[in-house]
């Protein structure tokens, strides 16, 4: 094994490009980014598993406009933002707020933009939406044979899985136990998020507790902690089996962008021996 396969998380969707080649952008734009960290080219290409074509559900998808958010994103909203700030207030109260609201609280505890923050969590939400949408499992499905077949191509040595794509690497690995994974490396991770993920993820956590997918050898998680994704950051928290719990600066406003993440020093230290030994 001497490859490495890429997750990639929300906001990935490229319009006007079949799968094939927007999995080659992708790809590229990967490999760049993790060989300027480790200095040199690494000696394997990074394959990204491209799935963001099939959490698009019409024209609501791409919507920006949190308005848009139903009754269960908005009480995921409502979670996510105490998760991200744990106050003393009922979190039924908390629902009755407006969302701007809530979304102008995030981005002001963050030091982020509004407008920007409004745009993320809405495309956050949407691909939540589809991805654990119980009424239409196939997505979900889908979203994992993608990224099983390319593991089953590629037999990484390495599995980065970024955002969303942690939570669809996580899943993948469980259902397809088969493939060993000697180092995983999840970046800005959401999988331990409370009442919006965790409590969704397959399998179900037991004794509230997630466990690492028994054909991951080495787990390392990284996160930002500027990251509002990344909640909470220390995944260790949450799941046996971790590794690393590495905390890293990655760009004051660029908190989650995978290019920053790959460029990240933290991330080649973590990737580097396994690519030696490829």
């Amino acid at each position: 094994m001497a490859g490495i396969v890429g997750v990639h998380g929300v906001w990935n969707h490229l319009e006007g490009r079949t799968p094939q080649e927007a999995a080659a952008l992708k790809s590229d734009a990967w490999t760049n980014g993790l060989a300027q960290s480790l200095g040199v080219a690494p000696p394997a290409r990074v394959d990204v598993a491209y799935y963001a074509h099939l959490l698009r559900r019409g024209h609501r998808q791409a919507a920006p406009d949190p308005e848009t958010l139903d009754d269960e994103q908005r009480d995921w909203l409502a979670r996510w933002d105490l998760a991200l700030n744990p106050r003393e207030e009922v979190r039924e109260a908390l629902v009755l707020k407006p969302v701007r609201q809530i979304i102008s609280g995030m981005a002001r505890r963050c030091n982020l933009d509004t407008e920007l923050v409004a745009l993320f969590v809405t495309i956050v939400l949407n691909e939540i939406k589809v991805y654990f949408d119980p009424a239409h499992p196939g997505p979900r499905q889908q979203v994992r044979d993608t990224v099983a077949d390319t593991l089953r191509r590629v037999r990484p040595s390495v599995v980065i899985a970024h955002s969303m794509g942690s939570v669809v690497a996580y899943e993948t690995l469980w259902q397809n136990p088969d493939v060993p994974v000697p180092l995983l490396v999840t970046l800005g991770s959401p999988l331990g998020l409370p009442g919006v993920i965790f409590p969704r993820l397959a399998p179900e956590p037991v004794d509230g507790r997630g466990s690492r997918p028994p054909s991951v050898a080495r787990w390392i998680n990284v996160a930002d902690p500027g990251d509002i994704i990344a909640v909470p950051r220390w995944l260790g928290k949450s799941f046996n089996g971790i590794d690393e719990d590495l905390e890293t600066s990655i760009d004051v406003f660029d908190f989650h962008k995978v290019a920053k993440y790959l460029k990240n020093q933290k991330v080649a230290d973590a990737v580097r021996p396994y690519l030696d030994e490829a």
